[in-house]
Formats: structure tokens, sequence, C-alpha cells
């Protein structure tokens, strides 16, 4: 990494679960400290409380993080934080645009902010599911993902939480073409069901990727909430007891959700942090 040893990385959480209990926050926190230590590295982290405070972080972060949350990914468009969150998001694109800025700002959406950066760009539809996705699922590299730097390490398919009522389907491939984007992974295909494959994950250029899927998640958090009284009904209602029991059996093999959450966001920290350039 191409760093002196007294600089300090900065990094800015988009928190956008709207004060709703999660496992996301606290497993992003993990991940950053972990890698931190792991790298030696002197790394300062702030979170902004973007849906109910409207606070937002300004351009001295060098990476920001911008996580999922409950609700429509298109209810929100027009009011006052999602206006302030896409003054944001076309700052960093502005900044990163502009060749004068060596230091490149690097972004990674997670699941609800990763589809309201697909409304915004109209790259492909946003609507909500027939029925809720919930449970660790395999995600499906298209040849693109094979060659992206952030899967660097994963096997195909790989494993990971998904979590949503909403999809990103029916990608615009002229809008694709025209910003530079590439769609990395979809969901598994599922011939007997008559719904089009959800778009798991996009590279929109080279310093903003984003996924539908929750890479963060570990076996712990998961575990924790399938087994609260409401998430366990809620399951055994829907999909039934075996299913319930097979999503906490799957979460102690270590070639899924927990390879998946010591490779992807790790990956994306390395690749950022190595693309800084020395003051």
């Amino acid at each position: 990494m191409n760093l002196t040893e007294n600089k300090q990385i900065r990094i800015a959480i988009l928190d956008l679960y709207e004060g709703v209990e999660n496992q996301g926050m606290r497993c992003i926190r993990e991940i950053i400290n972990q890698w931190g230590e792991v790298h030696n590295l002197d790394v300062l982290f702030e979170e902004f409380d973007v849906r109910r405070n409207i606070e937002i972080p300004d351009l001295s972060y060098d990476i920001f993080i911008s996580t999922g949350g409950p609700g429509s990914p298109l209810d929100s468009k027009g009011n006052d934080w999602d206006n302030a969150y896409f003054k944001w998001f076309d700052a960093v694109e502005k900044w990163n645009a502009d060749f004068v800025n060596i230091n490149k700002k690097h972004v990674f959406l997670i699941c609800h902010s990763f589809q309201l950066v697909c409304r915004h760009y109209n790259i492909a539809t946003v609507c909500k599911r027939n029925s809720t996705s919930f449970g660790v699922f395999p995600i499906h590299m298209l040849q693109e993902g094979k060659e992206e730097i952030i899967f660097e390490g994963l096997k195909d398919p790989f494993y990971s939480v998904d979590s949503r009522d909403y999809q990103v389907i029916e990608p615009n491939h002229n809008k694709l073409r025209q910003l530079g984007a590439k769609i990395l992974s979809i969901e598994k295909n599922r011939p007997h069901v008559p719904y089009e494959r959800a778009i798991m994950s996009i590279r929109f250029n080279e310093y903003v990727i984003g996924t539908q899927f929750h890479p963060e998640a570990d076996a712990i958090g998961m575990s924790m909430y399938l087994q609260r009284d409401d998430k366990k009904k809620n399951v055994i209602d829907n999909h039934g007891e075996e299913k319930w029991k097979s999503m906490l059996e799957q979460l102690q093999d270590p070639d899924k959700i927990m390879y998946t959450y010591k490779h992807i966001l790790p990956n994306f920290l390395n690749q950022a942090v190595g693309e800084l350039v020395e003051y």
C-alpha cells in the first residue's frame, strides 16, 4: 500500500438504517477495525445518520461506505434526506472526474444504497419484489465479476446474506455503457419461476461499486437475527421450519457467508487505500 506510516485513513459510514435495529452497522465497524489492525493502519471512521438527521459527510474522507436500510428506495425520491444524499453522491462523482484531484474517493454501496443509486442513474428497473428475499443465497458471477478485484479470492458462486423487499432488474444496457458501468453478478437462476433474475452487484465506475446483497453480514449477527422470536416466526410462516433450520446450518459453513465477509469489503478497502498517494 502506497502510504506513509503516519497517514490517517478517514472513512465515512453513511447510515441509512433510520434507527431500525440491525446488525449491519456492527459488522461494518468490526470489518474496518479488523482490517486496520491487520495492516497496521491509523484508521478513523465516523458515522452519519442520513435519514433521521440528514447528516452527510464532506469530501475530507478518503473512503465512503453507504449502508442498507428499511423501506422503499423509490418513495424517498425528492425528500430532504434523499436530496442531501444525492448532493453528496454527485459531489463525490464530480471530485473523481476532475483530473486535478489525484486522491480519488472510493464508495461502496450496500443493498438500499445500491438500489438508490441504480434509481438515480436510471440504469435498471427498481421495483418491489413479489415476496421478501431473506436468507443465505448463492451469488453468481458474470464474466466481469470474475475479473473484479473486489471479488478476488471468491468462488463462483459465492454465498451471502440477502434481505430485501425490493429489487434491481431489467438493466438498461445503453445507459450502462454510457456510464462505463459493468454488471458483476446476478441472483440464482430459477427457471421454474417466471421472474427475471435480480442484478446483485455493479461496478458503476472505477471508484464506485455496489452490491444488492450484504457482504458485511457475519454468522454471529445473522444467527442472532434468525433466532429472534419475530424473525423465526416470519421465516417459518413463510418458508417452513426446515428452511429456518437450513439457514442456521448454512451459517456454520466457513465457505459461505464468513468467506464473503472476509473478502469483499476488505478487498474494497485494500483497493481504495492502495490508490492513495503519498504526501
